[in-house]
């Protein structure tokens, strides 16, 4: 049995049901009109607000897309160590670049924005490129011809012709990024490897060969010089061979004012070509100790000094007084007790590649295994 309690309160949900429906579909009328309502009416172009949301949504897509593909890309390399990573560096930059290419065309479809009313803007963006934007689009150009040529790579080291050195480390639109040995980024146009002058030194063989310089008296036997170089070489272990066409030798390459001069010429493995200046330093410290083990003079500037008078004394008075000065004192004391022969041993160079090379392994190793938790 229906009471009038009943019956007045299904009458007042009624209501507010009906109140319900209205303002949603007043809502949903007022949310269609701003989907609809066009901004850009004025300057002759029938693009709504809908339009450019789903512009919006369109290019973020592609973004998203790209950025997904490049992630399965380097996944992809770092799971095979035999992939060619550069050539998976190129095609994830293309790929992003047509995504991003493809997104837009989507979005300015969806905005309702036609291509062919684009012409003029295109005319403009072709006057401003003739100026302002000159060098943006040829560093642009550059980075495409530098993907598709293949002359520089990710990973390769380079020095360019104002004499900074470092590792490629990304290639994008606008700069490269190469980091130098000193941990420090340096973005260089991408013109510049197109017209300057670039050393690629781990083109095509990551090896490489140095000469090292050092001298000698001109009294010292060169074949102990030649042993003693040897030696040294092969204390480094960055020496790619001791023995077959890319052993170690020993030039003599001139005969200077005050010392032979020789070159160390060794190969070096290609981990240690990315790093020239501690390499260089690790020769030479183990050259001036082979060197010093084997007895032979290194020599240094020398003059003749002839003294006509000396505190008022000539001839044989000035030579007698020069031999009654004292020898200078020898700079002994606590400092000189608490050397170490075992700390003077120590090649800071060597330390210096071996550490950087350990970093390098640790990096990549880590890489794998985020790789392997997460494929």
């Amino acid at each position: 049995m229906t009471t009038t309690a009943d019956t007045a309160a299904r009458s007042a949900q009624d209501r507010i049901d009906a109140v319900a429906q209205r303002v949603a579909d007043r809502g949903r009328v007022d949310f269609h009109a701003m989907l609809g309502y066009r901004p850009l009416e004025y300057f002759g172009l029938d693009v709504t607000v809908g339009g450019l949301l789903a512009a919006v949504l369109a290019v973020a897509g592609a973004w998203l897309l790209s950025a997904l593909v490049r992630h399965w890309l380097t996944g992809y390399a770092r799971r095979n160590p035999n992939a060619n990573r550069a050539s998976l560096y190129t095609l994830s930059r293309l790929v992003q670049y047509v995504l991003l290419l493809v997104g837009a065309l989507i979005g300015l479809d969806h905005a309702g924005i036609p291509v062919s009313k684009l012409t003029v803007f295109a005319g403009a963006i072709g006057v401003g490129l003739g100026f302002g934007l000159q060098a943006i689009f040829s560093n642009f150009v550059s980075g495409l011809i530098l993907l598709f040529d293949r002359s520089l790579k990710v990973g390769d080291f380079v020095e360019l012709e104002s004499g900074a050195r470092g590792e490629v480390r990304d290639i994008k639109i606008r700069a490269t990024r190469i980091a130098t040995n000193d941990n420090i980024d340096i973005l260089v146009p991408n013109s510049e490897f197109v017209t300057g002058k670039v050393t690629n030194w781990t083109l095509y063989d990551g090896s490489r060969r140095v000469r090292i310089p050092f001298g000698v008296g001109y009294g010292s036997d060169k074949d102990t010089v030649r042993a003693a170089a040897l030696e040294a070489a092969a204390e480094v272990p960055f020496t790619l061979a001791q023995d077959g066409p890319r052993a170690p030798q020993v030039w003599l390459v001139e005969f200077g004012d005050n010392s032979l001069n020789f070159e160390l010429v060794v190969w070096l493995t290609a981990e240690a070509t990315k790093r020239p200046g501690a390499v260089k330093a690790a020769y030479l410290w183990a050259l001036h100790s082979a060197l010093v083990r084997h007895a032979i003079e290194i020599p240094f500037p020398q003059r003749d000094l002839h003294l006509r008078s000396m505190f008022g004394r000539e001839g044989e008075d000035a030579i007698a007084l020069l031999r009654a000065q004292p020898a200078p004192a020898s700079p002994a004391g606590p400092r000189a007790e608490r050397t170490r022969a075992g700390d003077l041993s120590i090649n800071d160079a060597v330390r210096e590649v071996e550490a950087d090379l350990a970093r390098d392994a640790e990096a990549a190793a880590a890489r794998d295994d985020a790789t392997n938790r997460n494929p």
